[in-house]
């Protein structure tokens, strides 16, 4: 019930709705990876997904920035059932891949923001590996990319109140590692298809 209010009240404040192009809402295990562009972000793709979905999806957050205070941790652990990973300084004992394939299991699917922090710019910025040690780990997974629009104007960096413009997430055709891709290959394919996805 609270998920329910919390993603109601995220779409009302941002105006935000999904964009099906290239794929129709599915509650299969996906990994869901856009742009990055503000705090806001993984609540509007997780609200934006229909309830179904929304239930099964888990976003991938950074544990240094959600666990102080008591709002950010309740947010993580109770409403978004958040998996909240080591970015500083990960080990092999704390080590964020595993964390995913962990959390995912048989069931789940994941929002990922490859970029690894925000980024203002309206092209989305190099994509870290993670996303490519998923698809590789988890082939059967479908990878959907998404591009999320006006974050950046709606909830500025540094502002605490959003600003009342319309936002948007598209959500693009899955994609797959191919055989024989390289790494850099594959991260710049993904990166390309949320770029892409601005001119729908």
């Amino acid at each position: 019930m609270k998920g329910h209010v919390v993603a109601l009240l995220g779409r009302l404040v941002t105006g935000a709705r999904a964009h099906w192009h290239g794929c129709a809402p599915d509650t299969r295990q996906r990994i869901y990876f856009a742009n990055h562009t503000s705090n806001l972000d993984a609540l509007i793709l997780w609200s934006v997904l229909p309830t179904a979905v929304r239930s099964l999806t888990r976003p991938v957050a950074a544990r240094d920035y959600w666990s102080p205070g008591w709002i950010r941790p309740w947010l993580a652990n109770d409403v978004f059932r958040a998996v909240l990973i080591e970015r500083k300084k990960p080990t092999v004992h704390d080590n964020p891949l595993e964390d995913m394939i962990q959390a995912m299991g048989d069931r789940y699917s994941l929002i990922l923001f490859p970029e690894g922090k925000r980024n203002a710019e309206a092209e989305p910025g190099t994509f870290k590996s993670g996303l490519h040690h998923l698809a590789l780990r988890r082939p059967d997974v479908e990878l959907i990319p998404c591009y999320i629009e006006n974050m950046n104007r709606i909830l500025p960096k540094g502002e605490f109140l959003p600003v009342p413009i319309l936002g948007g997430v598209i959500l693009g055709a899955p994609l797959k590692a191919e055989p024989e891709e390289t790494r850099a290959a594959f991260l710049e394919r993904a990166r390309a298809a949320v770029a892409e996805l601005a001119n729908v």
